[in-house]
């Protein structure tokens, strides 16, 4: 039966591994992200932590477009299990950093599986890839200029409060 399934599915099933593998980074960084959210508010980030609960309901977003996706193609999609969630961080600045991270891993994760996609001619999965391309070009601006502020302000002084207060406010617009 499996066979016959898999016949009537669009996705290879290298490509709706790689998909499924992506649906649980997804889920994991909105689990970061709510972690982030949670230590900003419990350090008196108010700002921050808002701006990391909507970074969490955006990952959750992309998790159950992807998951969608696998499901219209025919696939599998498989609801991960997350652990490892880092709780503490050892001060402001690194949770940003760990947010820049965050989202340059997720950029390397999608060009994976837009390479495997190349390689397999499945272009219908690729140019379902480029929302997520575009998507990402927004996200790691944010999170970089975000970071930008602790170099732009400083941290001394009302520098935190600063940085807290303007990282809401920080805009991508591309003409693109």
């Amino acid at each position: 039966m499996k066979d016959i399934i898999r016949v009537k599915c669009l996705l290879s099933s290298d490509v709706e591994t790689l998909l499924n593998q992506q649906i649980k980074k997804e889920a994991h960084s909105s689990a970061i992200y709510l972690s982030m959210a949670s230590w900003c508010n419990r350090n008196g980030y108010d700002f921050s932590a808002d701006y990391f609960f909507k970074q969490a309901e955006e990952e959750r977003q992309h998790q159950l477009k992807i998951y969608k996706y696998v499901l219209d193609m025919g696939g599998t999609s498989i609801s991960p299990d997350i652990t490892n969630i880092k709780l503490e961080y050892n001060s402001f600045r690194e949770v940003f950093e760990d947010a820049l991270d965050q989202e340059i891993s997720v950029t390397q994760s999608l060009k994976n599986i837009a390479a495997r996609c190349q390689k397999e001619q499945d272009f219908i999965t690729l140019e379902f890839l480029n929302w997520f391309f575009r998507e990402q070009r927004e996200e790691e601006f944010k999170a970089r200029r975000a970071l930008e502020l602790f170099e732009v302000i400083g941290e001394e002084g009302t520098g935190r409060w600063q940085i807290d207060k303007h990282v809401g406010q920080i805009v991508y617009s591309s003409e693109a």
